[in-house]
């Protein structure tokens, strides 16, 4: 995203302006089909993907309001100037809401590297099945997580073989991702784990140059033992499918990275957890612009060389079957990095006989909470900055109430009635309420910059990486 650069006090200082969430294509996609999705699930798509689960309803309707001013915001002022703007509240959605995913790739990337892994070498492991066996992951999510076992007792197994000692651990931490280039339903394991193992001393034993080639047939049987006594396959089929040329299944092992290579590390950690989707991969053909009155969706693949045009309807189906249930973990620790592992070591005071891979000083509770951090890292601007004078701002408020609301934002103009465009020429009166604590909260308004929605610019809210907290002077 470009960034607008604004003169302030001779200077030019970068002002974070996030996207309008509305104005998006991926927005203007799911606001217009997701109720039409709803309606012909069971008949259209139930059969394929399995039935509609209540929780997807939960995160588009969450998602629908995310970044809105009409469903809560925080006050925003600088402590030099007095100025002020509206910061709306976001859904923190994972794997469906761009933006708020986004956050949470960027926080997992940090915390993996500042508390999880060690100042050791890496490497990344891929291991996938065959597309015969993905539909019983499709059904049965629970499934997912014996995946990852199965992947954790081959790997684990192999690389305690390439040292010496009876207590060697590897560390690895596992995601487990469900999504192909165009969507399909590929479940797979992406796993960063050390290029060898920790004895008992907390000393560090390289391994040798893995061959991946030499994990598949092991791997092959945790996948076919774990479907066989889940009640999904047979003798019958296990044998039909030992005896192809090409099993199916593939293990794939990157290069090493090394310690001194923390950017490297973090970029790996964040591209394991990455959402299934990338708007700029995606082009949106509303029904109105369709030669057949058809709405469509066209995506690029990764490599951006090929294309594939799907039905509106039929692209948000293949989206959601990624979605995880509420409260499904997708990310697991083993070994090493284990959580029992690691808290036995904070609890002997021995984890830091060997290093994190970055050391920090900020505290997990202030991490969770640095949201103006992570965007300075992402697009190099700081939201608490202010764009008038370049003084520090802070959250000074939230604001909740849904009558408190209304009156602000019609107060400045705001208030916006979603189910048709207002009358032409019409003037919308302003009004201060009887009611003492909301005129309270409007006082502030007259002093207050807004962007013109309407025009070029967008309104300065933070979609990305807004959350209810107190944030400190």
């Amino acid at each position: 995203m470009a960034l607008p650069l604004y003169s302030l006090q001779n200077m030019c200082v970068a002002t974070y302006k996030s996207r309008i969430n509305r104005k998006s294509v991926y927005f203007l996609c799911v606001q217009d089909h997701y109720e039409e999705l709803v309606s012909v699930w069971e008949e259209r798509y139930q059969q394929k993907f399995g039935y509609w689960r209540s929780s997807v309803t939960d995160v588009i309707y969450k998602y629908l309001e995310c970044g809105d001013l009409h469903f809560g915001f925080a006050r925003v002022k600088c402590s030099e100037c007095k100025h002020e703007y509206l910061l709306p509240f976001s859904c923190k959605c994972r794997h469906f809401c761009p933006s708020c995913h986004q956050r949470r790739v960027v926080e997992f990337g940090e915390r993996l590297c500042e508390e999880v892994l060690k100042k050791v070498g890496h490497r990344q492991w891929v291991f996938s099945i065959p597309k015969r066996l993905r539909v019983y992951f499709m059904y049965n999510r629970k499934l997912l997580a014996k995946l990852s076992q199965c992947a954790w007792n081959v790997l684990s197994l192999y690389l305690r073989q390439g040292t010496t000692g009876d207590n060697a651990t590897p560390g690895a931490v596992i995601a487990v991702q469900t999504f192909g280039d165009f969507l399909n339903f590929n479940p797979h394991v992406h796993i960063v784990a050390t290029d060898g193992c920790f004895d008992g001393d907390g000393n560090f034993i390289s391994g040798p140059e893995p061959e991946p080639k030499e994990l598949e047939a092991a791997f092959r049987c945790e996948v076919f033992k774990l479907l066989k006594d889940a009640g999904k396959i047979n003798d019958l089929i296990i044998g039909n499918m030992i005896s192809w040329y090409h099993s199916g299944f593939n293990i794939y092992c990157g290069n090493v990275i090394y310690p001194f290579d923390q950017e490297g590390l973090e970029r790996l950690a964040q591209y394991i957890i990455r959402a299934p989707i990338s708007q700029e991969r995606m082009t949106y053909v509303r029904a109105s612009e369709s030669f057949d009155g058809v709405a469509r969706v066209i995506y690029k693949a990764k490599d951006g060389g090929t294309t594939k045009t799907f039905m509106a309807t039929d692209w948000l189906a293949h989206l959601i079957i990624h979605l995880p249930n509420k409260g499904e973990q997708m990310v697991r620790y083993y070994g090493y990095y284990s959580n029992k592992v690691r808290g036995m070591r904070k609890k002997a005071d021995s984890d830091m006989l060997v290093p994190a891979l970055i050391d920090t000083e900020i505290s997990k509770k202030a991490f969770r909470k640095n949201w103006s951090r992570l965007i300075q890292k992402i697009y190099h601007a700081d939201p608490l900055v202010c764009p008038k004078c370049a003084g520090k701002m802070r959250i000074i408020s939230f604001i909740e109430e849904p009558d408190v609301i209304k009156a602000i934002l019609l107060h400045l103009d705001l208030w916006v009635v979603r189910n048709h465009d207002p009358p032409a020429g019409k003037v919308v009166k302003h009004y201060v309420p009887e009611n003492i604590e909301i005129r309270e909260q409007i006082r502030f308004m007259d002093k207050i910059h807004f962007y013109d929605d309407s025009g070029g610019c967008d309104r300065p809210y933070e979609d990305d990486y807004s959350q209810v907290a107190d944030y400190a002077d």
